[in-house]
């Protein structure tokens, strides 16, 4: 398939020297880039655990659901 892209004219100039130096087209160089990119896998962003000093949850709240708690977050906002 035909494109037209546009690229930055510094990286054109650098693009088109190393298909040259590696003896290759700049065509070559941008469908084995695109390659490259579209096979990684997306880098996982580990989950930091925060805790905090305490001593669980307020008496009214053991047992509650998750909307009672929210609820109660939320009251008297909005």
């Amino acid at each position: 398939m035909k494109i037209t892209i546009e690229i930055p004219d510094a990286l054109h100039a650098q693009a088109k020297a190393k298909a040259e130096k590696e003896k290759t087209t700049l065509r070559a160089l941008v469908t084995k880039g695109l390659m490259r990119v579209t096979r990684q896998k997306p880098a996982r962003r580990r989950f930091k655990l925060v805790t905090f000093k305490g001593r669980g949850l307020q008496p009214e709240f053991q047992g509650a659901s998750w909307e009672r708690i929210r609820d109660a977050i939320y009251e008297g906002r909005g």
